[in-house]
């Protein structure tokens, strides 16, 4: 059976035709460096048996960002199947936080690898919103249909675009 993570897209109204959306980054020493393809949306494990994906969605947004998931209706944005396999289910909702203010969890890894060293690094080291057509830019590839499904659900693009 694949692992399933399940995330959420917060989106804040720029006007009445735009929205920006709310991306992170990974943290760590791995993706320091790295920008176009590496965000994410806030998104983690779900873990059998204990919660349904949409808990996991809002428990995981809280934990990476810091931030309590905003309230509101939760837009259903299904699923897609990273190259690895692993299955990642979306909701959006509008809402907006401060991404300065982001503070997240931390995770311990060996680094520099092979020196026998444990340090802690953010899961996110930063947040930042973004145009739906930057976002597709900064997203991991098999991320952005989210964007695309979520300009649909919200009238803001026909439907023949691809995924």
């Amino acid at each position: 059976m694949p692992q399933r993570s399940a995330g959420m897209l917060v989106f804040r109204r720029k006007g009445r035709d735009a929205i920006e959306l709310l991306l992170v980054h990974p943290g760590g020493p791995f993706w320091a460096k790295k920008d176009a393809g590496a965000w994410s949306i806030p998104k983690g494990l779900v873990e059998d048996g204990d919660e349904d994906d949409a808990a996991t969605a809002v428990r995981e947004f809280s934990e990476e960002t810091g931030f309590a998931c905003p309230v509101g209706e939760k837009v259903d944005l299904g699923e897609v199947k990273m190259k690895s396999g692993k299955l990642i289910r979306a909701w959006a909702v509008e809402g907006e936080v401060d991404p300065s203010q982001l503070k997240s969890n931390l995770f311990s890894i060996e680094w520099p690898p092979k020196s026998g060293k444990r340090q802690e690094f953010p899961e996110i080291d930063r947040g930042q919103y973004f145009s739906p057509e930057e976002a597709r830019l900064k997203l991991h590839t098999s991320l952005v249909p989210f964007v695309d499904r979520l300009l649909r659900q919200l009238g803001m693009m026909n439907g023949d675009a691809k995924e």
